[in-house]
């Protein structure tokens, strides 16, 4: 009896032991498994990570290929920003959703959705958006901004197709460049450059440009640049830089003829002295037929040649007022006098087609010219087809907002003998086909004593409609992503 007792206690606790490692491998299985899960779980969350971050990385990569389609498609069709679907009117254009393939396999790994801003008017910046996916996750998208624009040819703040001086009291903030030699006495803040390695040539050569004796220059050679400026200001000289075409300067006057009869204020020759455009701040301008002129005595321009006739109108007669012309377009064929405030974007043209030196017209400053802010909306450009003057009574400090072009004249204040100025202040920039000066002699006897160019940046994408463009096409100016 003992015995059996003895035995099954053994068998019970024997049981009962296995029972217990029973349990204990449950739990451990059950643990293992949990640990399993999670490594299981969190493999798997970074495995949608990865995929995730690459799918967000591909769409971008879709999204700048979009962007960068696009800046091809400019290149070759340079006003189209519909996508080659057409659509007019639109601002912006789009979307344009196209697949992103890879050609290898010819696989659509995504898309891209395009949105194209067309420049505003007088602007060459159009701005490209492009946002792009793929096709394992949609809801992932990447977005890329592209800002392309059109340099202008107002790159500089002074430009000129032969020699210039800059006195001692003058000073250019922006770039500067002449075809010819520069005398450069004053101050300046950015590259200036000649197209001049010397000048003149050496004694045993008849070609080449001969320094001006008006400059102040003997019979010795001079380089590219010279002058009393100082150190600061000389460091910016470069010589025997490329030449700039300057017939490059001469906008299409035929199309804005054109455009002004079709949609902007077109002058016909006035039988008159001139026309008067008075701009005015409330984005409006007032146009008047000159009817007499204020007598001066004479003065003699940048050539030597003398002028008797008078530059100051004295009566005149309101034509009409109206507000600017949507497109910007103001085309005068008579001689153009232009003062007032601007609060718009605008071409002011005065020319006579086909050109004769004789009668093509030039535009008169005889007062202040400007804008109501100088942060871009407004924009005045002058485009004479022979001079762009200053006239003889005009005010003792003067200044003038504009992007000035003389095509094939000069950018100049006759020479009065005696008739002293003050201070005229440049903002924006001056294109002088011939020889450019607001004043005479050294010390100062004609014009203007202190001259002081500062260029307006906002012309360089922004320029007054038609306002001439650089070949160059377009050029990035600004990237961004999300």
């Amino acid at each position: 009896m003992d015995n059996a007792i003895s035995v099954k206690s053994i068998r019970l606790a024997k049981n009962k032991h296995q029972g217990s490692i029973l349990i204990f491998e449950v739990v451990a299985i059950f643990i293992t498994s949990l640990v399993l899960l999670s490594l299981l779980g969190y493999a798997s969350q970074q495995l949608r990570l990865v995929r995730s971050s690459a799918n967000k990385e591909l769409a971008f990569h879709i999204a700048e290929a979009g962007a960068n389609y696009y800046e091809w498609h400019l290149a070759h069709f340079a006003s189209d920003y519909a996508n080659g679907t057409g659509q007019t009117g639109c601002n912006p254009c789009g979307p344009y959703v196209t697949d992103f393939r890879d050609t290898d396999v010819n696989t659509i790994l995504g898309q891209y959705s395009l949105l194209i801003t067309p420049p505003p008017v007088g602007s060459t910046v159009v701005t490209i958006q492009s946002t792009g996916w793929t096709t394992q996750e949609p809801k992932i998208k990447r977005t890329v901004t592209v800002r392309y624009g059109v340099p202008s040819l107002a790159k500089y703040s002074l430009l000129t197709n032969t020699d210039i001086w800059v006195g001692n009291t003058e000073t250019v903030s922006g770039e500067m460049h002449a075809n010819g030699g520069i005398r450069f006495d004053g101050t300046g803040n950015a590259p200036i450059s000649s197209a001049k390695s010397n000048y003149p040539p050496p004694p045993a050569s008849n070609t080449g440009y001969l320094c001006q004796w008006y400059h102040g220059c003997g019979p010795t050679q001079k380089p590219g640049i010279w002058g009393a400026a100082p150190a600061s200001t000389q460091a910016f000289w470069q010589i025997g830089v490329p030449t700039i075409d300057f017939s490059s300067m001469t906008s299409d006057l035929a199309t804005m003829k054109t455009d002004a009869q079709a949609s902007g204020i077109y002058l016909p020759p006035s039988s008159a002295q001139g026309y008067s455009l008075v701009f005015n701040a409330n984005a409006t301008v007032s146009v008047y037929k000159v009817t007499s002129l204020l007598a001066h005595p004479s003065g003699q321009d940048v050539n030597g040649a003398s002028h008797s006739e008078d530059l100051d109108y004295n009566a005149r007669a309101l034509q009409f007022n109206q507000a600017l012309p949507t497109n910007g377009i103001i085309y005068v064929e008579d001689r153009t006098w232009v003062e007032g405030t601007v609060a718009g974007r605008v071409m002011v043209a005065a020319a006579k087609l086909p050109y004769n030196a004789a009668t093509a017209p030039s535009i008169l400053i005889p007062n202040n010219i400007l804008y109501t802010a100088k942060d871009g909306s407004a924009s005045l450009g002058l485009l004479a087809q022979q001079d762009v003057l200053i006239t003889y009574s005009s005010p003792n400090d003067l200044e003038i907002d504009a992007a000035m072009v003389a095509q094939n004249g000069s950018t100049e204040r006759y020479y009065f003998p005696g008739n002293i100025k003050n201070t005229i202040t440049i903002y924006g920039a001056v294109a002088s086909f011939g020889v450019w000066t607001w004043n005479w002699n050294s010390p100062v006897n004609s014009g203007y004593v202190n001259t002081v160019t500062v260029y307006d940046g906002n012309l360089l994408y922004a320029p007054p409609p038609k306002f001439p463009l650089s070949s160059a096409g377009y050029q990035q100016i600004s990237w961004d992503s999300n």
